[in-house]
């Protein structure tokens, strides 16, 4: 969410306002203060007590955020000015978040935070991914011998995965964090409580799901109007639902959550989804049980590091494919002198490497506790030798591409049984290819401590249930599993109880010389990672600077089966698009991506110790970056 009236002191509205009305400056009133942690009012400096234009860049010292939105990157630079670190920071901002943008992700979905931490110069990954319920079987996702149709998945309870959100949150601050959750959680509570003015981005994300938003009836209550139509722009919109439930957590911890009226609120939600009486809408049942909820473990993981040219580029691992593709697409193009090149030679480069990386992502990855996966193979620097050559420097290939065979590339060639060796295809496919939703948190604080932070409920809102009494959105991760035509047919991507979904989450975190100097991330479905990788080429090999990397125009090669490229309108109208075409490339309008690819945040650290934070300036109407001291 963007903010559409800067001098609106919107966190002191009335209590006594009705939930959702037309925005009007109001006098102090707010939140009770009774509550440990809460966060300070006005007379202390509440930074939220006049909010300060909207930026897409700042430079300056200490902290700096980037989100969204302005109040996500307000509630980081808050707890960073308040003595948190960077990891209670990003907590706070995607607390936020999940009141402001709440169709991108929340507490009923999940995510993966890769953090750098200062003292001990290491990078870890938190996974708390969605999970598969216990009785949770692929036949369920067919119908008569074929599979369930996409959108009729999506908005179902078959389509909810185990949210991992809430404990992710808990474990991050309890390993890394120096704040609890009744501390990082008070500001996104005052802002549920006391609204925010609806802004042309949540209008119309909230267009785009009417239809399955009316037939909900906790979603239709929630997000639209008594006329059951969106909120108009300019619109104070409320949540004392999810207030009420942040403050559960706030003091019942992660198990306020995961046990206890949430969670039966979680499963009666998916088991019987609150339907419209007399709707048309066939919303099918989910097999989620209150012991899956009350099982769930995230994962810290070692990050998935690669060098390319003297950086060395670090990002999550399986069950995410996004570091392994970014790493393996670097891979290929670091052999090619880009300085050399023309803009043309470059991007046509970067569209062939990422066409292999994606053609081995869709062949071999998925939840490492379930495919022994051909990692070492796919990440070996002799491997992209290999493929590099069906990289055709004269022309674009009509067809998608096959996999390799990373496996001669382990130390151990020779795959366990039931590993993804016979696997076969590599098209992102229709599962993944044109969710532009999610969001990205990146943080780093006067420590040098950073976190990139990628969170989601998968879908734009997500499942499309909101569940009753407690304000948020189910998530609709499951639907990120691969559905073979045939459901007898193997793939390392298929469902399983308690299965992670291949995701394409890439938050990264760049080192220099074993020092920071690049940290970014996108939303955007499979898109994610060829965000992602373009903005990675176009700041180190073509030199631009991070912001102009960062809101340049995309092009995403996701190795579709003819080959084609998605492309932003703006680049359809630049020079290389022609060159391009000349070389054979089918550059389609991103129309199924909503015309726009990602929606990055990126943090560039400067030698002189300063910071540039960086959003979109444009994409979802543009983004919000802060430092805690601007130059």
């Amino acid at each position: 969410m963007k903010n559409t009236t800067p001098l609106v002191a919107l966190l002191l509205l009335c209590a006594s306002c009705s939930p959702n009305e037309k925005l009007a400056p109001i006098g102090a009133g707010g939140a009770d203060r009774s509550d440990a942690g809460a966060a300070p009012d006005a007379s202390e400096g509440d930074l939220f007590a006049q909010l300060p234009e909207i930026a897409p860049t700042a430079t300056g010292q200490r902290g700096a955020a980037a989100t969204v939105d302005l109040r996500g990157t307000l509630a980081a630079i808050e707890v960073l000015k308040r003595g948190g670190n960077a990891v209670d920071a990003a907590v706070a901002a995607a607390g936020v978040l999940g009141v402001t943008d709440p169709f991108s992700c929340g507490i009923g979905g999940g995510g993966f935070m890769l953090i750098y931490l200062a003292d001990g110069d290491e990078v870890i990954a938190l996974d708390h991914r969605e999970t598969a319920p216990s009785r949770l079987e692929a036949r369920l996702y067919y119908e008569d011998g074929a599979p369930v149709a996409f959108d009729e998945l999506v908005t179902s309870g078959l389509s909810v995965g185990v949210p991992g959100t809430v404990r992710g949150w808990s474990d991050a601050l309890r390993r890394y964090g120096t704040l609890g959750l009744g501390d990082v959680l008070q500001r996104a509570i005052q802002v549920a409580e006391a609204g925010f003015d609806v802004d042309e981005t949540f209008f119309d994300q909230t267009q785009r799901n009417l239809s399955r938003f009316q037939a909900i009836t906790s979603t239709k209550a929630l997000f639209l109007g008594p006329d059951a139509k969106p909120w108009p722009v300019g619109t104070v919109f409320k949540n004392p639902d999810l207030a009420a439930t942040y403050r559960l957590i706030a003091e019942g911890g992660e198990r306020a959550f995961y046990e206890g009226q949430v969670a039966a609120a979680i499963v009666a939600a998916v088991k019987e989804p609150p339907v419209e009486p007399g709707s048309a809408l066939d919303v099918r049942a989910g097999v989620l049980e209150l012991s899956d909820l009350r099982d769930y473990e995230t994962r810290v993981r070692p990050a998935l590091s690669t060098t390319y040219r003297d950086y060395t580029i670090y990002g999550v691992g399986l069950p995410s494919s996004g570091g392994i593709a970014v790493a393996q697409a670097l891979n290929l193009l670091e052999a090619y002198d880009m300085a050399t090149l023309t803009p043309v030679e470059v991007h046509h480069r970067y569209l062939g490497a990422s066409r292999l990386a994606f053609a081995d992502r869709g062949a071999f990855l998925g939840d490492p506790e379930f495919v022994d996966a051909p990692v070492k193979g796919l990440l070996s620097k002799d491997y992209a030798d290999s493929r590099r050559a069906l990289i055709d420097l004269a022309a674009a290939p009509s067809a998608a591409a096959a996999p390799g065979d990373p496996y001669a590339f382990q130390s151990d060639p020779s795959p366990a049984p039931g590993s993804a060796r016979a696997a076969k295809g590599g098209s992102a496919g229709p599962n993944d290819a044109d969710d532009n939703e999610t969001t990205h948190i990146t943080v780093s604080d006067a420590a040098g401590n950073i976190v990139s932070y990628t969170c989601t409920i998968e879908y734009e809102g997500g499942n499309g249930v909101v569940v009753p009494g407690h304000g948020f959105l189910l998530n609709n991760e499951l639907t990120d599993f691969t559905i073979p035509p045939d459901p007898s047919a193997p793939h390392p991507n298929v469902a399983e109880p308690g299965k992670r979904p291949r995701s394409s989450m890439s938050p990264t975190i760049v080192l220099k010389d074993g020092e920071p100097a690049l940290a970014l991330g996108s939303p955007g479905g499979s898109t994610i990672i060829t965000t992602v990788l373009q903005i990675l080429v176009y700041h180190i090999d073509l030199g631009l600077p991070i912001d102009e990397a960062l809101s340049a125009p995309r092009l995403s090669q996701r190795n579709s089966g003819d080959g084609s490229t998605d492309a932003e309108t703006a680049f359809l109208s630049a020079p290389e698009a022609e060159g391009l075409a000349s070389l054979g490339h089918a550059l389609s309008d991103a129309a199924t991506l909503g015309g726009e690819i990602g929606a990055a945040t990126a943090l560039r650290f400067h030698g002189d110790g300063t910071v540039t934070a960086v959003a979109e300036p444009v994409r979802r109407h543009g983004g919000s970056a802060m430092v805690e001291q601007p130059r």
